[in-house]
C-alpha cells in the first residue's frame, strides 16, 4: 500500500466526515484504481475513506459490516449515498497486505497461511448474509460484459486453455449452471485483500465482491495472485493441498475461468 501525503478541501466533502477530516494528523491518498479515490485519514487507529461512483459501495459496505461480525474485518463506520457518489468511511486493519516484502520473502509459508485463511472463511456461517446471490450476480455481469464487449479481449487466463472469448463463453452457456451458492466468498481473494500482523490474520479488506457463491471463485484468484505476485505457477498444488484437495474440483475451476474472462 502506498501513502502519499495531501492536502484536502473539507468543504468538498459530506459535512458528517468534515469534523474527522478537520482534526487528522495528517491525510494521505491510497487510492490503487481509477474507478475509486481512498484517502487514509491519521487519527485514532486509522480511518480510510473510499469515493466511487453512485451506487457503487452499498455492497461493499453490507459485506465489510457482515464480515466485521465475525472479527474478519475493520468496522465500516459510515456508508453515505449523495446524488453525485458513493461514500464509504472504514476503520484500518491493522497490519500489512500480503505483497509485503517480508511475506512475499516466504512463499511457502505464505501460501500455506492464505490457504489456511481461506479454508476457515469458507467454513463461515453464511445464513444471516446480506448477498445471498453471488453466484446469479456473477453470472449476470459476465453475460452483460461479454454482450457489451466491455473486457479485456486480450487477457485470458492461459494457464485454464482459453484462447478466445467465444470459447470462454460457450463453457458459461454449457456449464455455468453447475456453480453452486453454498459458501461465503470473499469474492476477490488476492494477495493485496488479506492482511497480515507479523504473519497472524488480521483481516480482509475490498469486500465489494463477497456474498454467498462457489468456493471456487475464491480458489481462482488465491492460485491466480500467488502466479502473478510470486511470478510462478509452483505454489498451486501447494495451496490446493493446503486448502483441503478434497474440496476442489478442476472443472469447476475452469468453469470460473470462463467466467473471469468477462470479468
Amino acid at each position: 500500500m502506498t501513502l502519499t501525503p495531501i492536502t484536502v478541501d473539507i468543504a468538498q466533502y459530506p459535512a458528517e466526515f468534515r469534523s474527522l477530516l478537520a482534526s487528522a494528523e495528517k491525510i494521505y491518498d491510497s487510492s490503487c484504481s481509477p474507478q475509486a479515490r481512498v484517502i487514509f485519514i491519521q487519527k485514532d487507529a486509522g480511518y480510510f475513506l473510499k469515493s466511487a461512483p453512485k451506487g457503487t459501495l452499498e455492497r461493499q459496505y453490507t459485506m465489510t459490516r457482515y464480515f466485521h461480525s465475525f472479527g474478519l474485518t475493520a468496522k465500516a463506520v459510515s456508508y453515505i449515498c449523495d446524488q453525485d457518489c458513493d461514500w464509504l468511511l472504514a476503520e484500518q486493519v491493522i497490519g500489512d497486505d500480503c505483497i509485503t516484502a517480508k511475506y512475499l520473502a516466504q512463499p511457502e509459508r505464505l501460501v500455506d497461511t492464505i490457504a489456511e485463511q481461506l479454508s476457515l472463511l469458507h467454513a463461515t456461517d453464511f445464513s444471516a448474509c446480506p448477498v445471498q446471490n453471488h453466484t446469479d450476480l456473477y453470472l449476470v455481469s459476465a453475460k452483460h460484459n461479454m454482450q457489451t464487449g466491455n473486457y479485456n479481449k486480450d487477457n485470458f487466463p492461459d494457464s485454464f486453455g482459453y484462447k478466445s472469448a467465444e470459447e470462454a463463453w460457450a463453457v458459461i452457456e454449457s456449464r455455468g449452471h453447475l456453480l453452486q451458492c453454498d459458501t461465503l466468498l470473499h469474492g476477490d481473494y488476492c494477495l493485496p485483500n488479506i492482511m497480515l500482523n507479523d504473519w497472524q490474520f488480521s483481516g480482509f479488506i475490498d469486500l465489494d465482491a463477497g456474498g454467498v457463491g462457489d468456493r471456487h471463485v475464491d480458489l481462482f484468484w488465491g492460485i491466480w495472485s500467488l502466479e502473478y505476485n510470486l511470478k510462478t505457477d509452483k505454489y498451486r498444488d501447494r495451496f490446493l493441498d493446503a486448502y483441503g484437495r478434497s474440496k476442489v474440483d478442476d472443472d469447476m475451476l475452469r468453469i470460473v475461468a470462463a467466467v473471469e474472462v468477462f470479468g
